[in-house]
């Protein structure tokens, strides 16, 4: 079958997952995209462009969107030319953090977006959540937006959104030479921050760690990696000045290689994330032989193995303080815990995740 897939954020997770889905899927997929900025113009305006854009829908069995367009704007301007859509939710509007800053008006702007999330997420045929965590929360989300409506307040839409959705993970790339190696490991421990510098990733939370960590005397290396814009954050600079000495990296890297090679001399990764609906750099991490410490939220207990969940799971602030301490100070002992959740890590590769999207975009050429 052919689909085609309409991506309007084509960047980070975005991008992996559209790029992996197209070179691993039995499926021909043909892509079009817009550049990774200005993410609210994006779901507003996306439709548009895609409609000017795309050529025959009659040419594909179906379609393939993000959440992060108007589906309902698209469908509305093809007409009967377009064939069934399937959206993948990566994230949504409506369980989104608000930044501390000029909450009022972020609330009235993600009610407007989280609109266009329910009438795309009615629009498609078929949707795909990213973890159980995200659909659950998106589905009540839904259901207590409308709740609080003043009126005629349509009880259905949640319930309908959730029967016609399901999980599939996303998948990672790994090859053969992705598997933990000791022998790689750096000394003092490699510290491992690789997450988008943003607010919602809690990077504060995550320095003030460290901070307690120094006033130990225990030492440490540290990477701090991950995606950032062109104006770097004034926490991030004056994190930079107080930890140069233990810093060895500083700053989002291009080369795919080069970034893996780095999660292979880490030691551990740290989350203090306060929006993850997967976790995808805490799973390449922990893949190349990081040890996870995760808070207890979020799609971590679900990604995440239970039988680990004492040892990699903290609490609170002091617990993750602890959890840090005492690795820092015998890394040596966590080695068989590295190893046995590298190799668990393997289930979210591409290669095992696929056959479920291939089956998923068979039924949906079928409708």
């Amino acid at each position: 079958m052919k689909f085609i897939f309409l991506e309007s954020f084509f960047g980070g997770s975005h991008k992996d997952f559209a790029l992996g889905l197209k070179n691993h899927s039995m499926h021909g997929i043909d892509l079009v995209t817009l550049p990774a900025r200005f993410w609210k113009w994006r779901m507003q305006g996306a439709a548009l462009y895609f409609y000017e854009t795309c050529g025959n829908l009659q040419d594909y069995d179906g379609i393939i969107a993000s959440d992060m367009m108007n589906l309902s704007d698209f469908l509305a301007l093809t007409g009967p030319a377009a064939p069934p859509v399937m959206v993948y939710f990566h994230e949504n509007q409506f369980t989104y953090p608000l930044c501390n800053q000029k909450k009022s008006n972020q609330k009235k702007t993600n009610t407007q977006l989280g609109m266009i999330n329910i009438t795309t997420a009615l629009c498609a045929d078929m949707l795909i959540f990213n973890s159980r965590f995200h659909q659950k929360g998106f589905v009540k989300a839904v259901e207590d937006f409308i709740e609080t409506r003043p009126d005629s307040r349509p009880a259905w839409v949640s319930r309908t959104i959730a029967e016609k959705s399901e999980v599939i993970y996303p998948g990672c790339r790994f090859d053969q030479e992705n598997r933990f190696n000791p022998a790689l490991k750096i000394s003092p421990p490699l510290i491992v921050w690789n997450h988008r510098w943003e607010y919602d990733k809690q990077p504060e939370v995550f320095f003030r760690v460290l901070k307690e960590i120094k006033k130990k005397n225990i030492p440490f290396s540290l990477a701090v990696l991950g995606e950032h814009g062109p104006d770097i954050p004034a926490l991030f600079r004056k994190a930079e000045a107080f930890f140069k000495q233990e810093i060895v990296q500083f700053g989002y890297i291009e080369s795919r290689q080069a970034y893996l090679n780095w999660l292979k001399k880490g030691s551990v990764a740290v989350s203090t994330a306060i929006q993850e609906n997967f976790g995808i750099s805490m799973v390449e991490a922990v893949r190349m032989g990081c040890f996870p410490l995760t808070p207890d939220r979020l799609s971590y207990p679900e990604i995440m193995p239970e039988n680990y969940r004492e040892a990699i799971v903290y609490r609170d602030f002091q617990d993750l303080v602890s959890k840090l301490s005492a690795f820092l100070t015998d890394p040596v002992s966590y080695t068989p815990l590295q190893n046995q959740m590298a190799a668990f890590m393997g289930k979210y590769a591409w290669e095992h995740l696929i056959p479920k999207y291939d089956a998923a975009l068979t039924r949906l050429g079928k409708i």
